[in-house]
């Protein structure tokens, strides 16, 4: 079975020990050669994901238990990244909501959705990170309530000239919000790999964007929080790297096993040692025959 496939965007993200030793070294250069090949290969989105300020060396339960210090602001990078491409979606994988109001989620993405030509995909995510929540005077402990209450704000806001909406932490009408974004609908992931990540998914999103995942703890995810309808996005991460070069046979399995447990698109995470061998994989990950080119093109 063919499915669409996304990428997670090397360079733009940085995990200490973890992340190969080249992507210190790149720059925009180089995200926007990944972006121009994932673009013509027909790769369904790319991703830049969203913070301000973490604790260098901080304990996460995200990452496998570290927390990458080297994070690109997402609006800049993926505005940019929107010149440089022609059809690919931008993700922001994910924006925490915590640390912005609706309607300036709203504006600024809004905007990119304008000037990319309806191309974005807003995922979105709840937080964990205690200190960085305390350094932007955001509240943490009821994050999750007020997560819920920005996702309805943002659904009543986007793509609208005079939103209006009544919330329980949101409240907001007779103000103009121009430009804004030129989807109709904007579709909202929700990110998490937990099963209250899932159920607000279900329940609030049009997507579910966990992390790396096993196919069997995904199979029970969504065995848990149906998704809601067929046309429910469930975009998930390959927990291993992938090596569609060296072993096309074990990245088909890898792929087969998510989409059989319930992915609609997979994020192949892929071996590389240097900007050559990613394009190379990409590359080869295109040509297997569980590549769908995204619906987008």
């Amino acid at each position: 079975m063919a499915v669409r496939m996304g990428v997670n965007t090397p360079v733009v993200l940085q995990i200490p020990n973890h992340s190969p030793a080249w992507e210190a070294k790149a720059g925009i250069d180089e995200v926007a050669r990944i972006a121009e090949v994932a673009d013509e290969l027909g790769y369904d989105f790319l991703t830049c994901s969203d913070h301000v300020a973490v604790p260098e060396g901080s304990p996460s339960a995200m990452m496998g238990g570290i927390r990458g210090t080297l994070y690109w602001d997402p609006l800049a990078t993926l505005s940019y990244l929107a010149a440089r491409t022609r059809r690919i979606r931008l993700c922001t994988n994910v924006l925490v909501l915590g640390y912005h109001h609706p309607l300036a989620i709203a504006k600024r993405f809004g905007t990119l959705d304008m000037i990319s030509g309806g191309r974005l995909v807003l995922g979105v995510g709840v937080g964990s990170t205690a200190e960085e929540f305390a350094v932007l005077g955001a509240p943490f402990d009821d994050r999750g309530p007020r997560a819920d209450d920005a996702i309805a704000g943002l659904r009543a806001a986007l793509s609208k000239r005079l939103p209006s909406y009544e919330g329980r932490f949101y409240q907001f009408s007779d103000l103009v919000v121009e430009p804004h974004a030129i989807q109709e609908r904007v579709p909202i992931w929700v990110g998490g790999n937990t099963a209250r990540a899932a159920r607000r998914a279900t329940a609030l999103g049009d997507g579910w964007l966990p992390a790396a995942m096993a196919p069997e703890l995904l199979r029970a995810r969504l065995d848990q929080n149906p998704p809601p309808g067929p046309d429910f996005d469930v975009v998930v991460n390959t927990v291993e790297a992938l090596d569609p070069v060296g072993d096309p046979a074990g990245a088909e399995q890898a792929v087969a096993a998510l989409t059989e447990a319930g992915a609609t698109t997979v994020v192949p995470r892929l071996r590389h040692e240097s900007l050559e061998q990613y394009l190379d994989q990409l590359r080869a990950m295109a040509e297997l025959p569980c590549f769908a080119p995204s619906r987008a093109g």
